[in-house]
């Protein structure tokens, strides 16, 4: 069972798995759009944020920073009761998983590509809001939505790259008109032209050519 969040930006979508099984499929399958959020040094739940295609995390507005936030304190059974906790995140892709490390635990590949908001309090509106837009969707395929992810990727790649040879063929076509149109041009110069008058040679002149 997945959890789905409506955020104040309805244009991203936000979503934890229920327990730390479901974390594992999370890791597993997630997008390369989406960012992980936890709380620091404590167990909590696992959300993400997925961005928009071309962002990074520095084109995520700072209330949509604070609501993840606001979501791994409020699910975290030790988080929720402290006054106040850090919270890390990073791109899912930076997500680091050993076959020593226990379920839902997870490491990362590059430190440097982790953030963390030190001081998060509870807001409590903020999570009651949150949670009042919460949506539960069982038996997701996960591994079903990263291919079709990645196959929509793939298509729009294929199509790209059609328009650019279409362009890159019409281009040279065009060069091909332009430069046979400037050989035409040069060779009927009329500067490069002569007239019977300017001809030094006489109709003899060319008889005695061929004698």
């Amino acid at each position: 069972m997945v959890f789905y969040f409506t955020c104040s930006d309805p244009s991203y979508t936000i979503y934890m798995g229920r327990d730390k099984y479901e974390n594992e499929e999370l890791i597993k399958y997630g997008f390369p759009e989406d960012v992980w959020f936890h709380v620091d040094k404590l167990s909590s739940a696992h959300v993400y944020m997925r961005l928009k295609k071309g962002q990074t995390m520095d084109d995520i507005p700072p209330t949509m920073i604070d609501e993840c936030c606001q979501l791994v304190k409020a699910n975290s059974i030790e988080g929720c009761k402290e006054p106040a906790v850090a919270v890390v995140y990073t791109p899912w892709a930076n997500l680091k998983k050993t076959g020593n490390m226990d379920v839902g635990q997870v490491g990362f590949h590059n430190e440097k590509q982790v953030r963390k908001v030190n001081t998060v309090e509870r807001k409590r509106e903020t999570v009651n809001r949150l949670e009042k837009t919460r949506v539960e969707k069982d038996n997701v395929d996960f591994a079903a939505l990263r291919a079709a992810r990645d196959k929509q990727e793939r298509d729009e790649k294929k199509k790209l790259q059609k328009e650019k040879e279409a362009q890159d063929k019409k281009a040279a076509e065009e060069k091909r008109k332009a430069d046979e149109l400037r050989s035409y041009t040069t060779f009927m110069d009329p500067s490069a032209m002569k007239s019977n008058l300017e001809m030094k040679k006489t109709v003899a002149d060319y008889e005695d050519d061929f004698m």
